[in-house]
């Protein structure tokens, strides 16, 4: 799974939109409530760090598995310290990649989330480093 193009977040004004106060239920129904809280400011909820948070679209299908599509837009966090499980923007071989980072047993591994690919255990020698730590992802639905 390739990355697309980068983007630095740059927010002029921020986004609010109204937010309801009751969740909802992905499973049984539960009564309408009519609670509207307040405005949501999306800056501040997906974006904590803007000086360390770009935006990058995805290519490809390898993590399909966690809910990353081809063609979505992720939102990563440079100042994250990457930890075992995360899924994070690596560079191996002077190539972006999105991956989910294991460690395990003194190996470092970049996996998909689609069997079709198998992991990438990163070697002594190779260019890789970790980039970011994918915070969010953001795709549409198709009806």
């Amino acid at each position: 799974m390739l990355i697309r193009s980068v983007h630095a977040v740059e927010w002029a004004d921020p986004v609010c939109l109204p937010i309801f106060s009751a969740p909802v239920s992905a499973g049984f129904p539960s009564p309408a409530d009519d609670h509207l809280q307040k405005n949501l400011n999306l800056q501040d909820a997906l974006i904590p760090r803007p000086a360390a948070t770009f935006l990058m679209r995805v290519e490809g299908d390898s993590m399909e598995g966690c809910g990353i599509f081809s063609g979505d837009l992720l939102v990563v966090d440079r100042s994250i310290d990457p930890v075992d499980g995360a899924v994070v923007i690596a560079v191996l071989e002077g190539e972006f990649t999105v991956k989910r980072l294991r460690k395990t047993q003194g190996k470092i591994l970049l996996t998909a989330e689609n069997p079709d690919y198998p992991p990438i255990t990163v070697q002594r020698g190779m260019d890789f480093s970790v980039w970011g730590v994918v915070t969010f992802v953001v795709h549409g639905l198709e009806a």
